[in-house]
């Protein structure tokens, strides 16, 4: 499908601006204690001979020794003050990094949340704007902190990640290195103190760090560098044969978990195929402004933003019938996949109680347009 003027003159804007920017590797790892900080500084000793200007940003050491030890020799951007509720705290310095201009900055803790006060709320914006002035980051996050694996985190582990990245910084980097051990090799580092010291350690073992959970943290981190190196074969090698440029749109209700669910989701396959993609909002008139609670309100502000920040397009039309509005937003976006939630969810009760189902099935099975049902 040929790009449009339009397309085709921003497509031309974002090379001119990825040439200016700085390039981005993450190290991605399973969980604390695999290693990444001592594999970004590392790097950094090996860049600082061979005469690359390195230096540290933020690196958080959490007093293991061995991290600590190759903190020597290594330049450093002093730490910023800030006092909050009457406490002294540092944060990375962001304008001290961009006014130095090193050629390549060392930055830990992308997930992190700034303190009150700061000009960004997460580090990772932080990281952004470094990138923007043709600065080069190192960075590192756990798998746990990907938003868009925030509900299957919770299933696994039981615990909720509060701190996350949007899947868009990851699908920004130039790099993506995991850094794996096995179940036992990290357990071992965690008995032997490595990790956690004193009553920390029993409890850790008992929770997020027990066998199971490892494994299966391990396995969506492999999944998740397995899938980022893909999608750079797929957009640097010239395919030898014509690519569909898929385009993906939620159709998402007023239903709290079941539209996060649908999100999350799509923003997954989505970012898969590194395509554009939408969430879609039909408002029947049983929901409209006068009529719909004030919970389901807060509900859809709530999943619009996340959608948002997770890079989708927010598309929201009032009519009749959710069948036939899905159908006329898929044709004028050329989508080439609908997600929906599986039948036990309002969506689909919706959809099914409606005159023209057969008529989205029939649409849906003479063109290209693909239709999921997300379990």
């Amino acid at each position: 499908m040929p790009l449009s003027r339009e397309e085709s003159a921003q497509h031309f804007l974002d090379l001119i601006q990825k040439s200016r920017r700085g390039k981005f590797k993450i190290y991605i790892g399973m969980s604390a204690g695999v290693g990444k900080s001592y594999r970004m500084l590392q790097e950094a000793h090996a860049l600082l001979k061979s005469g690359i200007d390195v230096k540290i940003g933020y690196i958080e050491t959490h007093k293991r020794k061995e991290t600590e030890a190759l903190m020597e020799g290594l330049p450093l951007i002093p730490r910023r003050k800030l006092f909050y509720k009457g406490r002294e705290l540092d944060e990375m310095d962001t304008q001290a990094i961009i006014n130095q201009r090193p050629e390549v900055v060392i930055v830990d803790e992308l997930a992190h949340s700034n303190i009150e006060g700061s000009k960004n709320e997460k580090r990772w914006q932080d990281v952004m704007d470094i990138l923007s002035v043709g600065i080069n980051v190192i960075s590192a996050v756990n798998i746990q902190h990907i938003e868009s694996l925030n509900e299957e985190i919770k299933s696994i582990t039981g615990v909720e990640v509060k701190e996350r990245i949007p899947d868009s910084v990851l699908a920004q980097a130039d790099e993506v290195v995991n850094i794996d051990l096995t179940a036992g090799e990290l357990i071992a580092r965690m008995k032997e103190g490595k990790i956690y010291h004193g009553d920390k350690i029993e409890a850790a073992l008992q929770n997020f760090f027990k066998s199971d959970h490892i494994l299966q943290l391990r396995e969506l981190a492999l999944k998740e560098v397995a899938s980022q190196v893909e999608r750079k074969v797929e957009t640097e090698i010239a395919p030898i044969t014509p690519v569909r440029h898929e385009r993906f749109m939620a159709c998402i209700s007023s239903n709290e978990s079941t539209a996060k669910h649908v999100i999350r989701k799509t923003a997954r396959l989505a970012n898969y195929y590194h395509s554009k993609w939408y969430v879609l909002y039909v408002q029947t008139p049983k929901e409209s402004p006068d009529k719909i609670p004030l919970d389901k309100q807060r509900y859809l502000i709530n999943n619009f933003k996340l959608a948002t920040e997770l890079g989708a397009e927010i598309i929201k039309v009032e009519h009749q019938s959710v069948s036939t509005a899905i159908i006329e937003k898929a044709e004028e976006r050329n989508i080439t996949t609908i997600c929906i939630g599986k039948p036990h969810l309002n969506l689909f009760r919706v959809i099914l109680a409606t005159n023209v189902f057969n008529g989205l099935l029939k649409k849906l099975s003479c063109s290209n347009i693909d239709l999921v049902i997300l379990s």
